[in-house]
């Protein structure tokens, strides 16, 4: 029998709101699309609602903005008190040019703007607001992982992700921002290829690959589908969670 994956988008999400348990509310829209998580699956969840159910929020007009933020704000052309949210996620700015800035966010991502987002959120009583992302995106994926394992009866990996742009290429693609019960990123150095020669270099971001197939399905824009479950994938390998996935500074070639 071929081999084969499938990835189903899971309906009737509610709109998740800060100190909702979102273990518990996936779990019934589970069960209400008939679709029971068995041992095996991976439940990949958009960071958006994660964030949001950490009340992840900072309301823009509460912010005072630094006088480096000034500056930044000046060269880059967005509102400093945006740019000053974004410093206080990072430990670094890459780099910056008109409407773009590149930071190290605090948990090691190389990104645009600390993944801080403004689109798909609540703006309550008409405060303009942004979203962080999870504090911790590992840790809150095996949180997810044991309440699902124990609803279910099941051993099941999540990962929570997010768009990233890439160096190189054009456009965002979903990567793994945390992850557990399954290997991020599966090591076949040591491994024989089709010819028996051995692989030198070769590492698999496999949490990345799961999490860019689920991105088609739950959309950028309003589609309202934030989770996603794959079936098919079976792995012989430690799990480990999606910080494997981020480059050192010291093997980064263009820091």
């Amino acid at each position: 029998m071929a081999k084969s994956v499938t990835y189903h988008a899971v309906p009737g999400i509610p709109l998740i709101v800060p100190g909702d348990d979102l273990a518990v509310l996936i779990a019934e829209s589970l069960n209400k699309a008939q679709l029971p998580l068995l041992s095996g699956d991976i439940v990949v969840i958009a960071q958006k609602i994660v964030s949001k159910a950490e009340n992840r929020y900072v309301v823009l007009k509460d912010v005072v903005p630094s006088d480096k933020a000034r500056m930044l704000a000046d060269q880059i052309g967005k509102d400093a008190r945006y740019i000053e949210v974004v410093l206080s996620e990072s430990d670094e700015v890459v780099r910056h040019r008109p409407n773009v800035m590149i930071v190290v966010h605090r948990l090691g991502f190389v990104m645009a703007n600390a993944g801080i987002d403004q689109s798909n959120i609540e703006h309550v009583n008409g405060e303009e607001c942004v979203l962080l992302l999870p504090r911790d995106p590992d840790g809150a994926a095996a949180q997810l992982k044991a309440e699902f394992d124990a609803a279910f009866g099941a051993k099941v990996g999540v990962i929570i992700n997010d768009s990233f742009g890439r160096p190189w290429r054009n456009g965002v693609v979903g990567v793994a921002l945390g992850a557990a019960g399954l290997p991020s990123l599966l090591d076949l150095v040591g491994e024989p290829d089709m010819f028996g020669r051995k692989m030198q270099m070769t590492e698999i971001a496999i949490a990345d690959e799961i999490a860019a197939g689920a991105s088609l399905l739950m959309g950028q824009a309003a589609e309202g589908l934030p989770v996603v479950v794959v079936r098919g994938l079976e792995f012989d390998a430690a799990s480990r969670p999606a910080s494997a996935l981020v480059r050192p500074r010291e093997r980064d070639m263009f820091r």
